[in-house]
């Protein structure tokens, strides 16, 4: 297929958007249990978050890799830049529609169910690699229930330990307040090392698929660039609708809870980053809140809000595959 250099220049914008959009619709994984305890005001918290996202997504390109060449091959897929088109677009559609009603739903099950689908509207099955699907597809599962436990066990650690310290309980939640700002630069920190690069990802896909690139394990510093600003950008304009339901409809957060929740996640997401694989910050997050929640009592958690929003986790990735299928065969009819 001849690509024209409308179609890539289209595909980046798109691919920009989805980084400006994943910024603010995923700002309340950073910033929820901070704004929510009141540890710093909206607006200072918004502007930290997105300078550290910034920072974070400048920092590694593991992920972006295996965005960009572990599910399938784009060297291989004669409407690869097509591909690419329909998925950023499912991927961003999935994202308004659920932050229009406040669901922290995956930005990452959307856009790798979005790639499988448009694949295997062009080319079938045959083209997935399915060990590379199957490896990632286990990340994002494996790491939220990962979360969950670490959360819990982590504040029955901090609860048993506080609780043998003549402090009264108001004046360690003050500290803790403080503690939270670290954790939620942190949390900001390993957002932008994780989400920002699968925009990355998704950009040399289209590149190797339309020959102005050869290797898909390389990343272009104008990619990583133009796609941590956009992520910076979307960012500092908040997510204030998912923000109210991760930071108060889960579980009454505290200073405390709060900080230990951060603290995991973060952990959680950098190990992901490290190993190479995406995760999504929401699951993690949402997870480590209901973790830390229920270590303090299981009642303490609004279950109904986290069927809710598990839910959303689990029709994702199918919705999105279905989405991307059907916005390619538009796509092949007219451009």
């Amino acid at each position: 297929m001849h690509t024209s250099l409308t179609l890539i220049v289209i595909v980046v914008i798109l691919a920009v958007f989805f980084d400006f959009i994943n910024g603010f619709h995923d700002t309340a994984n950073a910033i929820a249990t901070t704004v929510s305890t009141k540890a710093l005001p909206p607006k200072i918290a918004v502007g930290l978050a997105a300078i550290m996202n910034f920072i974070g997504a400048l920092t590694f390109t593991g992920v972006a890799k295996t965005i960009g060449g572990k599910i399938a091959d784009p060297a291989k897929l004669e409407y690869g830049v097509l591909i690419v088109m329909a998925a950023l677009l499912a991927s961003i559609f999935w994202n308004l529609i659920t932050w229009w009603y406040g669901i922290p739903s995956s930005s990452s099950h959307a856009l790798v169910g979005s790639i499988v689908g448009a694949v295997m509207a062009a080319a079938g099955t045959s083209p997935i690699n399915w060990g590379g699907f199957s490896e990632i597809f286990k990340a994002l599962i494996i790491s939220p229930i990962i979360a969950l436990i670490a959360g819990y066990l982590l504040m029955i650690l901090i609860y048993a330990i506080f609780r043998r310290v003549a402090t009264p309980p108001s004046k360690i939640n003050r500290r803790f307040r403080y503690f939270q700002i670290l954790t939620a630069a942190l949390q900001s920190f390993t957002h932008g090392t994780n989400d920002a690069q699968k925009a990355m990802g998704i950009i040399v896909f289209a590149l190797v698929a339309a020959d102005l690139q050869s290797d898909p394990g390389h990343i272009p510093f104008w990619v990583q660039l133009i796609c941590a600003i956009s992520m910076g950008l979307g960012t500092s304009v908040g997510g204030w609708k998912i923000i109210k339901t991760v930071g108060g409809k889960i579980t009454k957060i505290e200073p405390i809870n709060g900080a230990t929740a951060d603290l995991t996640s973060s952990s959680i997401i950098f190990t992901f980053t490290q190993l190479g694989l995406p995760v999504s910050s929401t699951h993690v997050i949402s997870s480590a809140i209901m973790g830390v929640g229920a270590a303090k009592r299981l009642k303490s958690v609004n279950w109904g809000v986290a069927k809710r929003i598990v839910i959303t986790w689990f029709i994702t990735l199918p919705i999105s595959v279905l989405i991307s299928a059907l916005i390619y065969f538009l796509l092949h009819l007219f451009v």
